[in-house]
């Protein structure tokens, strides 16, 4: 046998050893994957064909198994494929398989329900653990058919298929602290009534503007608009960075504060000589950082006798935006989540005390708007055994983690999240949607009026990316918010109220009414089981099609016979009541001249009769007409409440 050169076979060993490495490599980036949509403890919907997707070898023929519900496809040139299984009825558990040549996937505890979409800002992200009666609403979660899966908060400039993670996650005491409060009582609630599992897919991003959830194509924009809109909100940052910067110095990317849990800048030796100085109470803003959200720290001194350190005292911190922790003397000695509007008493020790200077320092963590330590002044002090003193006026204060937001974030800007919170879960089955959005688009007339063509279209355009019809779609009106008006006003929530409930003109909508539950000093309402136990009885009438009254009394015209107005409702169940055994409030009346005044109003059988000395020829009428409607009283007798209007549009 003729030898071969010496050089040839060297270089014939390396072409064999770079075809295998090269064909390794090949194996690595083909790796078989799906969406992070399935994995354990997913649900499935129910009574339709379900796809599945992900990514393996070009070519590979991937099979996917539930069961005994079987389908097979091949992976496209770029190694993505997608495959359906077959209709399936309720009930789990089941395994889902995936093959793919020598690779495979397995995913367990799988159920098959109904898939519910929770969508929304701050009042749909909210979670259990910050709403009402939390610690016994956790300790007694054990339903396991309820499901949730939270989308991360992400972005992108154009649709992207890729999900950026998230997990199912079984309704129990560890669990379910982190789900949408407004879902999981929606979910408690519908399961009284459903017996199937009931999934929560929860894709909420809080301050969010309802644009930012619609695609281009129903904003009518491109993506050139959708880059120019890009570049002006990274410009506006650039200079709030560049203004933050002349003030504080350069801004941390990491809280240097608190490393690895050790709170750093609570020690009561820690050298502040280039700290700032801003005043208390006042938010931040006010002190020359307006623009910054994120983490800043402050620190102050007090002073104790002998006689005063050797007892408690009570420690009033005023309110803090939003979250807090709190150290004396190194000590942490209280923190609050989340609780912009509730003022801080820490009980501190005398064990953490020490007669003569003690240190005072805060860690707050702002998510948006204003920032830090605010309220009256007579909510900060100190109270000892022998009087108190107060805390308010100059604080230390340094920047301990900087997100500028420059008035504006990528959640206000049209379609980013769209494109990476919505866009990737359309292949994905659902039963409907759950929507509670409206208080970034609240800010004046303008804006909320717009929001009724708006949402409209959103909704719409939904249906048509989701192509399964006009699936249910049920949201909460915003709740009563600010100080309670007596008298009849104008104000943008009620524009925007109104604006909501123009969406009812779509099929399969329904509206949960909320203006008894909200909180004046509280953007976030706390009572979400109400919410989602109104939404939960909606959707057996919308979704379901049981012989539930699923609405609140509803205008539906009005008839003037002299001085008074009768007014006549839709919706009135079993008819129509007061809440407090009195007569109807929150109804105003007026004449040519537009001016509305507080009316008179009783109730005759399914209809609200008014009148007012001071309208003696009425032409319009007004119901909850306000930012904070709570004298608002009328109701059906199964205690829903009836719905904001007025006739002079």
């Amino acid at each position: 046998m003729q030898r071969m050169p010496l050089a040839f076979g060297i270089s014939r060993r390396i072409a064999v050893l770079l075809t295998l490495l090269f064909a390794i490599s090949t194996t690595v980036s083909a790796q078989l994957s799906v969406s992070p949509l399935f994995s354990d403890h997913m649900v499935l919907q129910r009574h339709t064909k379900v796809s599945v997707w992900g990514t393996a070898d070009p070519g590979a023929t991937v099979n996917i198994t539930l069961d005994n519900n079987s389908s097979s496809t091949t992976a496209f040139a770029d190694g993505s494929w997608k495959a359906q299984l077959s209709e399936m009825p309720a009930g789990g558990p089941h395994t889902l398989t995936i093959e793919a040549g020598d690779e495979s996937l397995t995913f367990g505890d799988v159920l098959v329900g109904d898939v519910w979409l929770c969508s929304g800002q701050s009042n749909m992200e909210w979670v259990v653990a910050d709403a009402n009666n939390a610690d016994e609403e956790i300790a007694s979660a054990s339903d396991a058919r309820i499901r949730h899966f939270k989308v991360p908060r992400s972005w992108a400039e154009r649709p992207s298929t890729e999900l950026a993670g998230g997990v199912w996650e079984v309704a129990s005491p560890e669990t379910v602290g982190d789900f949408t409060a407004v879902g999981y009582y929606f979910a408690k609630s519908l399961r009284k009534h459903v017996d199937v599992p009931i999934g929560l897919l929860n894709s909420s991003w809080g301050g969010s503007r309802i644009e930012t959830w619609m695609s281009t194509s129903a904003l009518d924009m491109d993506e050139q608009q959708v880059r120019a809109a890009l570049a002006d909100m990274e410009s506006a940052q650039q200079q709030v960075i560049e203004r933050i910067k002349r003030r504080a110095g350069e801004l941390p990317a990491n809280d240097p504060g608190l490393v690895d849990g050790n709170p750093l800048w609570a020690a009561p030796d820690l050298d502040t000589r280039n700290w700032h100085s801003v005043t208390a109470p006042g938010v931040w803003e006010q002190a020359g950082f307006d623009g910054m959200d994120g983490i800043a720290w402050y620190r102050k001194e007090f002073t104790l006798s002998e006689e005063d350190a050797a007892s408690d005292v009570e420690l009033g911190l005023g309110m803090i935006d939003d979250s807090d922790i709190t150290w004396v003397n190194g000590h942490e000695v209280g923190r609050m989540d989340m609780a912009w509007n509730q003022p801080r008493m820490y009980a501190v020790s005398s064990k953490l005390l020490a007669p003569g200077v003690n240190v005072i320092a805060i860690r707050v963590e702002d998510t948006g708007q204003g920032g830090g330590i605010h309220g009256d002044p007579d909510l900060l002090y100190v109270k000892t055994a022998s009087g108190t003193t107060s805390l308010a006026g100059d604080w230390q204060f340094q920047v301990g983690q900087a997100v500028v937001s420059a008035g504006s974030n990528v959640h206000d800007l049209p379609t980013l999240v769209y494109n990476k919170m919505i866009y990737p879960l359309l292949p994905f089955a659902i039963r409907g949607a759950l929507w509670y959005q409206g208080e970034s688009n609240a800010g004046d007339d303008t804006d909320a009026y717009a929001y009724r063509e708006l949402f409209k279209t959103m909704i719409a355009s939904w249906r048509k990316d989701w192509g399964r019809g006009d699936f249910p779609f049920l949201y909460v009106q915003l709740a009563n918010f600010l100080a309670s008006q007596s008298d009849p006003s104008e104000c943008s929530w009620a524009v925007l109220r109104e604006s909501q409930t123009e969406a009812l003109a779509l099929p399969n909508t329904a509206q949960a009414v909320i203006i008894d539950v909200g909180d004046a000093d509280d953007i976030h309402p706390r009572d979400k089981q109400t919410v989602g136990a109104r939404l939960a009885t909606a959707a057996r009438k919308i979704a379901y099609g049981q012989d539930v009254v699923h609405a609140g009394p509803t205008y539906s015209r009005h008839k003037v016979a002299g001085h008074r107005v009768t007014v006549l409702f839709e919706n009135i169940g079993s008819g129509l009541v007061t809440k407090g055994d009195t007569s109807p409030r929150g109804f105003a009346i007026a004449g040519k001249d537009g001016r509305f005044h507080r009316a008179d109003a009783a109730i005759l059988g399914g209809r609200v009769t008014l009148e007012s000395e001071n309208v003696r020829e009425p032409v319009a009428v007004r119901y909850a007409w306000a930012c904070n409607p709570d004298t608002a009283n009328l109701y059906n007798k199964e205690g829903l409440p009836a719905v904001p209007f007025r006739t002079d549009r």
